[in-house]
């Protein structure tokens, strides 16, 4: 079985807010661009120089900077202003799966998890 499989609640999506918790970005907060697998690409994050060769559309040659993915373990999802949230599932009173932190002593609602039928 491969990791990407055992993982019970994906709790990291597209679009989400997230701070780096290990790693050389690490206290740094950016946008999840894509999830692949166990993998994430945010934007800001672990960025690569690609040398390019000279072709017809860069007659000079060029060096791209590339954001790589980064390993979910070393992410977590974060509020607006960057402080590290940590999630919980529960059931609600419709029986719906939601994500859920503790914000103090109030217990707020991260978002829903949709059921998907494979």
């Amino acid at each position: 079985m491969k990791a990407a499989e055992t993982t019970r609640t994906k709790k990291i999506r597209v679009g989400d807010l997230v701070v780096a918790i290990a790693g050389n970005n690490k206290g740094q907060t950016g946008k999840v661009l894509k999830v692949l697998g166990d993998k994430a690409i945010v934007q800001g994050f672990n960025i690569k120089k690609k040398h390019v060769r000279k072709s017809q559309q860069n007659p000079q040659g060029k060096i791209l900077e590339l954001e790589k993915p980064v390993h979910l373990s070393n992410l977590q999802v974060s509020d607006e202003e960057g402080k590290p949230l940590k999630l919980k599932a529960r059931l609600n009173d419709n029986t719906d799966k939601e994500l859920v932190y503790r914000d103090g002593k109030d217990v707020k609602v991260y978002r829903s998890v949709k059921k998907h039928n494979i």
